[in-house]
């Protein structure tokens, strides 16, 4: 058995080889139609318009071999590279703010200290690649310049396109368009959405927002990172990438169908908590097991499970809690 996973993270002592190996034989097989399907679509033009079969293939998700190109298309970030070119490497050689690249160059040892390529002793050592893209965004972005969480998500962007003006452009599309203000120093943005979803879980899963009210548990100490790192180190790496296919093309509401499909489907498990300390257990335990290995079916349970969730009911939750928030101050 291979120690280290096809995108270079080592698996962890306890991996369940033999549940892997029968989930993979037959993802294998959806992968490898996926694929010719995928190849008749961009019949070598490697363009595509935004259409309900692109979203449909989108949701089934896209061959590995496909995956930056579709991303930088359906995320915008395509167009804003086209249209800037030499942006990204005009960052790089301009003027540096001593206290950005200091606290990047703090985080770089602790950026998937688990994955071979980000090792020092990797040839290419990916840390480079990672330092680069984000010293540009720092500088790109001013607002926001850089804050943890976002190392984690250029590390997996890099991983996945193996380039970095590319993976800048969709660092910038993620940070800019898709997340609505989760990496501000206020994290107003990210702090409002943890709330949103609780208040989905309330109409969702009622029984489970009652017993989290009950003790005291706020929601940002279970799910925080589940927005922060966008189910990065929470999800096997295979279902991650599945839920950034559909980040991209979706947009934000996404994260809340996958932690909604997470809180649902264990909602008798989470149940059986009695106090604090196990209630944020429970919420450990949901992201492991085969549920959300077999990131094909679990992907299908994302879009039915929660039931609807349009993107005019989260703007006004978004709304509604974040007026609440400012005026607590």
């Amino acid at each position: 058995f291979c120690r280290v996973d096809p995108y270079g993270f080592e698996r962890p002592e306890d991996f369940d080889y033999a549940s892997y190996e029968a989930f993979f034989s037959r993802y294998l097989v959806v992968l490898t139609r996926r694929a010719i399907k995928w190849s008749k679509l961009l019949k070598g033009n490697n363009s595509i318009q935004k259409s309900l079969k692109v979203k449909r293939y989108i949701r089934k998700g896209i061959p590995n071999e496909h995956r930056a190109l579709i991303w930088m298309i359906v995320s915008g970030a395509q167009t804003n590279m086209e249209q800037n070119p030499g942006y990204y490497h005009r960052l790089l050689e301009g003027e540096k703010n001593d206290k950005l690249v200091e606290a990047i160059k703090t985080d770089m040892n602790r950026t998937f200290p688990d994955n071979v390529k980000f090792r020092k002793t990797a040839d290419p050592c990916l840390q480079h690649a990672l330092y680069n893209v984000l010293v540009a965004y720092g500088h790109h972005n001013k607002a926001v310049g850089y804050c943890q969480g976002m190392n984690f998500i250029a590390g997996y962007l890099i991983l996945i396109t193996k380039n970095e003006e590319e993976s800048f452009w969709l660092l910038d599309a993620l940070i800019g368009r898709i997340l609505p203000d989760y990496y501000s120093s206020a994290m107003l943005g990210l702090k409002t959405d943890q709330e949103v979803l609780g208040e989905l879980v309330k109409m969702k899963v009622p029984a489970v927002a009652e017993l989290m009210e009950r003790h005291g548990v706020m929601w940002t100490l279970v799910v925080s990172r589940w927005f922060i790192c966008l189910f990065i180190d929470i999800l096997p790496v295979e279902t991650v990438l599945r839920i950034w296919d559909c980040l991209f093309y979706e947009g934000s509401k996404i994260i809340f169908r996958v932690a909604l499909t997470l809180i649902k489907q264990h909602q008798a498990f989470i149940l059986e908590a009695t106090n604090f300390p196990d209630i944020c257990d429970k919420f450990k335990q949901i992201t492991k097991g085969t549920f959300v290995t077999e990131c094909h079916s679990f992907m299908q349970k994302i879009f039915t499970d929660p039931g609807s969730l349009s993107m005019a009911t989260i703007n006004k939750l978004r709304e509604t809690c974040r007026e609440k928030m400012l005026s607590q101050g």
